[in-house]
């Protein structure tokens, strides 16, 4: 699939007009620097990845301050070019992830539309009130020039997340799970503190606490393997 047949799926979606099916994962880390590093070397393949596997990031941004608006679509495509534009200026060597730069260029991309619509009306005001957002509240120029966007880091919190539970799910003992569940307040458990867990299950806190730090290391280092 092309990237703008995958563009207007996403456009449907958000319409309603049909359903469509998940999105690219978001890419690793290692994945996503080894793609921009190919696709500055000139492989067409590599940046087609990059702006398929962050396509999630224009609709998220589009439902979250636009969803009221009649011309979704419209902001779909241009949001669309935001993210190409970033994909083609982002700078991987820094060792930051795309996914924030990102957003604020599909920002910036919409803002523009809205100011380009208005120039021939009249001036452009800061207070303009441009959409409402879910709750009906109005949205301003100004509101999306301040607001300090946490959707890329709401995306990579959810991810690490996920990946974090499936982790102790298939990769600790039996122990370790059972540790880590109730100190944490995993699934149905209440949290409970070491001390507690330690009489529960016969052992000292000491030992307790070795085995929560173990834990915790190995999915530090299998969420962040760079640190």
């Amino acid at each position: 699939m092309n990237i703008f047949s995958l563009v207007m799926k996403i456009a449907f979606m958000v319409l309603g007009v049909e359903q469509v099916q998940k999105f690219p994962e978001s890419l690793s880390y290692e994945e996503e620097k080894e793609c921009f590093r190919l696709s500055r070397l000139g492989d067409k393949k590599a940046r087609d990845k990059l702006i398929e596997h962050n396509l999630r990031l224009v609709a998220h941004i589009v439902r979250k301050y636009y969803i009221s608006n009649k011309n979704t679509d419209d902001l779909i495509s241009v949001g669309t070019i935001g993210l190409i534009k970033a994909v083609d200026t982002f700078n991987y060597e820094n060792g930051a992830r795309f996914a924030t730069y990102g957003a604020k260029c599909i920002q910036n991309e919409i803002l523009m539309l809205f100011r380009s619509q208005k120039k021939l009306g009249y001036e452009v005001s800061l207070n303009d009130t441009i959409d409402v957002d879910k709750d009906g509240n109005p949205l301003t120029y100004i509101d999306i020039i301040c607001t300090e966007d946490n959707i890329a880091d709401d995306v990579d919190k959810k991810i690490k997340i996920n990946k974090a539970i499936e982790y102790i799910r298939d990769k600790l003992d039996d122990r370790e799970k059972q540790i880590i569940i109730m100190r944490y307040g995993l699934g149905d458990s209440r949290v409970y503190t070491q001390r507690e867990v330690a009489a529960i299950l016969g052992i000292s806190r000491s030992y307790v606490s070795r085995i929560e730090k173990s834990v915790l290391e190995k999915i530090y280092k299998y969420l962040c393997p760079d640190g």
